[in-house]
């Protein structure tokens, strides 16, 4: 899109210059991570990860979401990583396929562990919640967009509800994210983990 940081499109790409942003940003902020790629991947060496944990430790007044597929090297790096209140942990499970990312967050000392389940491609319907503060849930978005079936997301809420885990429903999806709305059983789901809610 022009941006010269993005001139070799999503390959693998570190911005040293960049991880000392946060520190200047003086308005609070939440701030998703790696919205574009994957903090803890296997390429990614681990004193950059160590780095960026360090700022983020050190500009308190920020919120930082950290979301990642690489749940193993999430929890091998762990315990040798800086984790300050601010800085939330979340994995992606899309399906039933990888629920196992779920039991490696729970070793993760994180202060609010999370749950992007985006795009839900099936149903999920033994979700350990234990030590879970969050679960995001959203259809998939974009052309061939595969939409998920509302009793999957249903009983996504309802294990929520169980379990006293703060539930999110971000959009059905569709052609755009917004293009199915984020009404479910005529309402907004929106719940948010205590830490953030009551900061708002």
């Amino acid at each position: 899109m022009g941006n010269p940081r993005y001139r070799s499109g999503f390959d693998l790409t570190l911005h040293e210059d960049q991880l000392d942003l946060p520190l200047r940003w003086r308005q609070p902020r939440r701030i998703f991570v790696n919205s574009m790629s994957d903090l803890f991947h296997d390429d990614v060496p681990e004193i950059f990860i160590a780095r960026a944990f360090e700022v983020m430790a050190h500009a308190h007044w920020h919120v930082f979401q950290v979301l990642t597929k690489r749940a193993e090297r999430l929890r091998a790096l762990a315990r040798r990583l800086t984790w300050a209140p601010n800085v939330w942990q979340g994995v992606s499970v899309e399906s039933e396929r990888y629920v196992d990312r779920i039991d490696a967050l729970r070793d993760v000392p994180s202060a609010i562990r999370f749950l992007s389940i985006e795009p839900l491609l099936g149903p999920l319907p033994s979700l350990h919640l234990a030590g879970i503060d969050w679960v995001i849930v959203g259809g998939e978005s974009g052309p061939g967009h595969r939409p998920p079936q509302p009793d999957w997301i249903r009983d996504i809420r309802d294990q929520c509800v169980g379990a006293g885990v703060a539930f999110f429903f971000k959009q059905w999806g569709g052609r755009t994210p917004k293009a199915g709305g984020r009404m479910l059983d005529g309402r907004v789901w929106d719940t948010m983990p205590p830490a953030l809610a009551a900061a708002t």
